[in-house]
């Protein structure tokens, strides 16, 4: 038999449990309407929420003129480093659409994670997105002399090479290739 005291105190001690899982800051990333990035963090700072918006400098050309300008690293997405209960709340701005998840679980982001963006960017790094590929994907070469052909990513090398199977004849061949030349199909 179980008493009252008992019962109260594994109440108390659950309880006691999930404040302190919903009171660790965690970093999101929230998916935005298109060319909202800017909007959504600066209302996200506006309603004092700690949010990120990774900024490159790159140069745009227009018939008149050429400027420097600063858009997102990530375009589609504004980090947010809230308590889980905030979420929602986070989301309460215009132009955000919705939190990144998985599994139906908001994802996670490793503050290690952002920190390193931070501190590539504040080097003054000139810096590039490439396309997210993993050993097993469909890619197809974009630039260079194999301009075209599709294969398997098959081993990923260094952090700027990979090796890939060219499948368009039906056989196999590996040749190592820029991070830079390939792209992720499908």
């Amino acid at each position: 038999m179980v008493s009252n005291t008992n019962m109260t105190l594994s109440k108390e001690v659950s309880i006691n449990c999930m404040d302190s899982i919903s009171d660790t800051l965690n970093w999101y990333a929230i998916y935005t309407r298109p060319r909202f990035e800017k909007k959504v963090d600066a209302q996200l700072h506006e309603k004092g929420f700690e949010a990120y918006l990774p900024l490159h400098k790159v140069i745009r050309q227009w018939s008149d003129r050429r400027k420097k300008i600063e858009e997102p690293l990530f375009r589609g997405y504004v980090f947010v480093h809230v308590v889980p209960r905030d979420r929602v709340r986070s989301l309460q701005v215009i132009g955000a659409v919705r939190m990144i998840s998985f599994g139906g679980k908001p994802s996670i982001i490793p503050d290690y994670q952002i920190e390193g963006i931070r501190r590539i960017l504040s080097e003054g790094l000139h810096v590039e997105t490439v396309d997210y590929v993993q050993k097993g994907d469909l890619v197809e070469v974009v630039q260079g002399p194999l301009m075209g052909m599709q294969g398997v990513l098959l081993e990923k090398r260094k952090n700027t090479r990979f090796v890939i199977s060219i499948d368009s004849i039906r056989q196999s061949i590996s040749v190592e290739i820029d991070v830079r030349d390939v792209k992720k199909i499908g």
